[in-house]
C-alpha cells in the first residue's frame, strides 16, 4: 500500500468542525423550508409560490374578464423572475388554485383540463389557459398604492411583494396544507361570509373568545360538501387551541325502486378523497366479502358526483349499510387541523380562531393606513401643482412672454411668481389647448375636492375608530359578494350527529343470530353444531381424538381462547366450520406457537372480568374486552417464565376468591386484593412450598362457598364456617373442609 494522501496545505484551505457545518447548513435549509416554502403567511394565507403566481398574473394583466393566457407563459414568468424552482411544481400549484373541488374559493379561473375529483392530472401547461378570479383581485387590491413592502427578487433584477393586501380572509377561507422541517400545517377551508361575520364581531368585541366566534363560524365548509359529524365540544376545543380534527362523511340518500327495491346514492364525498380510488377500494372490499350488506357499486357521475350502492337484500337497513361503509372506507375521513402559520411573516406559531382573524384584521388596518398615507402624499403633490397652475392663470400673457423671451424660462417663472421647482415644471409641460377658462374652473374645483379629501384622510389617519369603521365597511362589501345567497357563497358542508347505530358491532349485525354448540377436541380441532346440543355422546372424532370441552353460544359471538403460553386468540363463532365433519384444526385459523396447548375456549361477554393465573399461582384480574385480539397472532396477556404455564382462567363473579394448591391447602381472601391489569405476570395468589395452584373460584362470601363432589352433589360452606380459611392474598392456607373433592377441584 502507498502512503495516505495528505490534504493540500496553503492558502484557501479552512478547517471546519463537521458537526457545526452540518448544523449550520441544515438550519439554513430548515428555515428556508419553513419561511419560503411550506407555511402560509397568516395575513394573506398564501405561501410564496402562490403569492408569486398571483403577482406574475397581475403583471400580465390577467384580471377577471380579461382574455386568458397560456399557463406556460405564467409559469415561465414565475420561475424566470421570482421563483427559481422546477416548472412542474409551479404548474401544480397553479392547477390547484384553479380546482373548484380543491379550493373553496378558486384564485385562478382555468380554461382547459385542470384535472378532476377522480384524481386525474391536468393537461400540460402548453394546452391550458388561466386568468385571475374576483377573489384573487380582492387579495391583490391596492398593491400599487404602497400598501405592502416589496423586496428584491432572488437575482436582484426586480421586486416582488412580501405579502399581499388581502381584502379577502384567504387563510381560513381556502385553508392550506404543508409539511416543513419539524413542523406542518393543515387548515381546512371555511365559509367566507361566516368569517366576515366573525371578523365584524371581533372588531366590535376585541376580547371575543373562540366559543363566541363559534356562533358565526360553526365549522369548516369544504368545497366538496359532505356532512361534518364532529361534536360541538370537539370543534370548540379545536378552534380554541388551533389543533384538532373534523370527521367528515359522504352525503347520501335512499332512492326507491319499483317492486319494493331501493338503492343508496352518494352525492358528495369527503374533502381531498379521490373518487376513483374510493370506488376501487370499496369494490375490493366487496370482492373480498368484507361488506356482506353490499351487492354492487356503480359510478354514475357526470359533472356532479353520483355513486350508487346496491344492497344485497331489500330487507337490509340502509342506515346500517352506510354505517358499515363509513367504518371500513374513506366515505368517512378525518380532516386534521393544525393552524401553524407565519405570524408577521416571520414567526411560526399555532393560532386559535380569534388569533387568526386578528392577524388578518390587523394587517387590513396597516394596509388601510399605508394606502391612505400614499393617497395623502399624492394629494400633497397634486395640490402643489394645482396651486401653481392657478397662480399662472391670473397672468397668462406674462407667462407666455417669459417662456418666449427668456433663455432660462423655468428660473424666470420661479422668480416672477414665487413658484416651486415642481410648479414651474408643471407649467412648462402644460399644453396650449389647456389654457382656456374652462380648465381654470376645473382646476379650482379639483383644488376644492383635493382639500376636502385631504382633510378626510387626515381625520381617518388620526382616528382608530374611523379606521375600524372603514375596514368594517370593506368587510361588509366582501360579505355581500360572497353571501349565503350567492352560488359560490352558499354553505356546502352541513352538520349532523351520527345515528346511534354507529356504536353497533357491525360484525354482529352482518350475521344472522342462531344458537350454536362449540366443540373443541383434545388434538385442537374445532367445530360448531347448530342449536344447543345437550347430548354429545353420538359425536364422531377423527382417529384417537376425543372431546376436550364444549359450550353453548350464538353465531354473533366472539370466542376467546387461552393458551398455555399466556396468549389469547379471538375467533368468530359465525366463521367456525359446521358440525357435519370433524371440523378444522384451530392452527389453520390463528398462528399458534409451537408447544402451546389450549387451556380454555369460552364466549366473550362484553364488560365481564376474568381471573388469570400461572401454574405457580401468580395472576391478576383482566377485563374481557382487553383480551380481544384483532389479528391472527393473538394477544399476550399473561407473561410466564420458562418452566411455567398458564393454568387458570376463571370468571369473576363475587367479592372473594378461593384458591387451592397441589399441596391441598385452601385459602379464601377478598378479590379486591388482586390488581386489575391489561398484561403482566400478576401477583402471588397463594404461597406454596412445593408445587403450584390447582384451581380457583370466585364467589360472594355472604352466599358461602360451593363445590361439586365426584358424585355431582353440591356442597356449601357458609361464611361462618369459612372463617378458618379466610385470610389475605399470598398466605399458605390450610387443608380444605370435609367433603372437598380429592381432585382438589371445585367442579369435582
Amino acid at each position: 500500500m502507498g502512503k495516505p494522501v495528505e490534504p493540500p496545505s496553503g492558502d484557501g484551505v479552512t478547517s471546519v468542525n463537521l458537526r457545526e457545518a452540518l448544523e449550520e447548513r441544515y438550519l439554513a435549509y430548515a428555515l428556508s423550508t419553513i419561511m419560503h416554502r411550506a407555511l402560509p403567511d397568516a395575513r394573506d394565507g398564501l405561501k410564496p409560490v402562490h403569492r408569486r403566481l398571483l403577482y406574475a398574473m397581475r403583471l400580465l394583466k390577467l384580471d377577471p374578464g380579461a382574455a386568458f393566457k397560456k399557463c406556460a407563459r405564467v409559469v415561465g414568468d414565475v420561475i424566470g423572475k421570482y421563483h427559481p424552482h422546477g416548472d412542474q411544481s409551479v404548474y401544480d400549484a397553479l392547477v390547484r388554485l384553479a380546482q373548484d373541488f380543491a379550493q373553496r374559493y378558486p384564485l385562478v379561473d382555468g380554461q382547459g383540463n385542470f384535472g378532476n375529483i377522480d384524481g386525474d392530472n391536468a393537461a400540460a401547461m402548453r394546452y391550458t389557459e388561466a386568468r385571475l378570479t374576483e377573489v384573487a383581485r380582492l387579495i391583490l387590491e391596492g398593491l400599487d398604492e404602497d400598501s405592502v413592502d416589496f423586496r428584491e427578487t432572488y437575482d436582484g433584477s426586480e421586486e416582488e411583494p412580501m405579502v399581499l393586501p388581502a381584502a379577502f380572509p384567504n387563510l381560513l377561507a381556502n385553508g392550506s396544507q404543508g409539511i416543513a422541517v419539524g413542523m406542518a400545517t393543515s387548515i381546512p377551508p371555511h365559509n367566507a361570509a361566516e368569517l366576515c361575520d366573525a371578523a365584524l364581531y371581533l372588531i366590535g368585541h376585541p376580547q371575543a373568545t373562540s366559543d363566541q366566534l363559534l356562533n358565526f363560524v360553526p365549522g369548516p365548509d369544504f368545497p366538496t360538501g359532505g356532512v361534518i359529524v364532529e361534536s360541538r365540544e370537539s370543534i370548540a376545543e379545536t378552534y380554541r387551541t388551533g389543533r384538532g380534527g373534523f370527521r367528515v362523511r359522504a352525503r347520501w340518500h335512499k332512492e326507491e325502486l319499483p317492486r319494493g327495491g331501493w338503492i343508496i346514492v352518494v352525492t358528495e364525498i369527503p374533502y381531498l378523497v379521490p373518487k376513483s380510488r374510493l370506488i376501487e377500494k370499496i369494490a375490493e372490499l366487496v370482492n373480498d366479502k368484507k361488506l356482506p350488506f353490499l351487492a354492487d357499486i356503480r359510478d354514475e357521475s357526470a359533472e356532479d358526483v353520483r355513486v350508487v350502492f346496491e344492497p344485497r337484500a331489500r330487507t337490509i337497513d340502509p342506515v346500517l349499510l352506510m354505517e358499515s361503509l363509513f367504518k371500513l372506507t374513506e366515505l368517512e375521513s378525518r380532516i386534521s387541523m393544525n393552524m401553524n402559520v407565519l405570524t408577521a411573516g416571520l414567526v411560526p406559531k399555532v393560532l386559535s380562531l380569534p388569533e387568526a382573524l386578528r392577524e388578518w384584521l390587523d394587517h387590513r388596518r396597516v394596509v388601510l393606513q399605508r394606502r391612505s398615507q400614499n393617497r395623502l402624499n399624492q394629494i400633497e403633490r397634486r395640490l402643489e401643482i394645482v396651486r401653481g397652475l392657478l397662480i399662472v392663470y391670473l397672468d397668462l400673457d406674462r407667462v407666455i412672454k417669459i417662456i418666449r423671451e427668456e433663455d432660462e424660462a423655468k428660473q424666470a417663472l420661479i422668480k416672477a411668481f414665487t413658484l416651486t421647482d415642481n410648479q414651474a415644471e408643471a407649467i412648462l409641460n402644460t399644453r396650449l389647448r389647456s389654457l382656456r377658462r374652462l380648465e381654470e374652473m376645473e382646476l379650482k374645483k379639483e383644488l376644492a375636492d383635493l382639500i376636502d379629501e385631504k382633510s378626510k384622510l387626515d381625520e381617518l389617519l388620526g382616528d382608530e375608530k374611523a379606521q375600524w369603521k372603514t375596514i368594517s365597511s370593506q368587510i361588509r362589501d366582501v360579505k355581500k359578494t360572497f353571501s349565503q345567497e350567492t352560488k359560490i357563497g352558499r354553505r356546502r358542508s352541513t352538520f349532523d350527529t351520527p345515528p346511534e347505530t354507529a356504536d353497533i358491532d357491525l360484525t354482529k349485525a352482518m350475521v344472522e343470530r342462531e344458537p350454536l354448540t362449540v366443540v373443541v377436541t383434545e388434538k385442537g380441532w374445532i367445530r360448531a353444531l347448530k342449536g344447543h346440543q345437550q347430548d354429545l355422546s353420538s359425536l364422531q372424532f377423527k382417529g384417537d381424538d376425543g372431546l376436550k370441552f364444549s359450550f353453548f353460544t350464538e353465531t354473533t359471538a366472539k370466542l376467546l381462547m387461552m393458551m398455555t403460553d399466556g396468549k389469547v386468540f379471538t375467533l368468530d363463532a359465525s366463521k367456525l366450520p359446521g358440525g357435519r365433519g370433524f371440523g378444522d384444526p384451530i392452527r389453520l385459523m390463528v398462528d399458534l406457537d409451537e408447544g402451546a396447548d389450549i387451556i380454555k375456549v369460552w364466549p366473550h361477554k362484553p364488560g365481564s372480568k376474568l381471573l388469570v393465573s400461572s401454574s405457580i399461582g401468580r395472576g391478576f384480574v383482566i377485563g374481557s374486552d382487553e383480551m380481544i385480539a384483532n389479528t391472527r397472532k393473538g394477544r399476550q396477556v399473561l407473561n410466564v417464565d420458562p418452566g411455567e404455564v398458564t393454568k387458570l382462567v376463571v370468571p369473576v363473579e363475587g367479592d372473594h376468591v378461593a384458591t387451592i394448591g397441589e399441596n391441598r391447602k385452601l385459602l379464601v381472601f377478598p378479590i379486591a386484593q388482586i390488581p386489575e391489569m391489561g398484561r403482566g405476570k400478576g401477583v402471588r395468589l397463594q404461597k406454596y412450598k412445593d408445587g403450584g395452584i390447582v384451581d380457583a373460584k370466585t364467589f360472594t362470601l355472604a352466599e358461602g362457598l360451593t363445590w361439586l363432589d365426584t358424585s355431582s352433589r353440591t356442597w356449601t360452606v357458609t361464611e361462618a364456617d369459612l372463617r378458618e380459611w379466610i385470610g389475605n392474598r399470598a398466605e399458605a392456607g390450610r387443608l380444605p373442609p370435609k367433603g372437598f373433592p380429592k381432585s382438589s377441584r371445585f367442579s369435582g
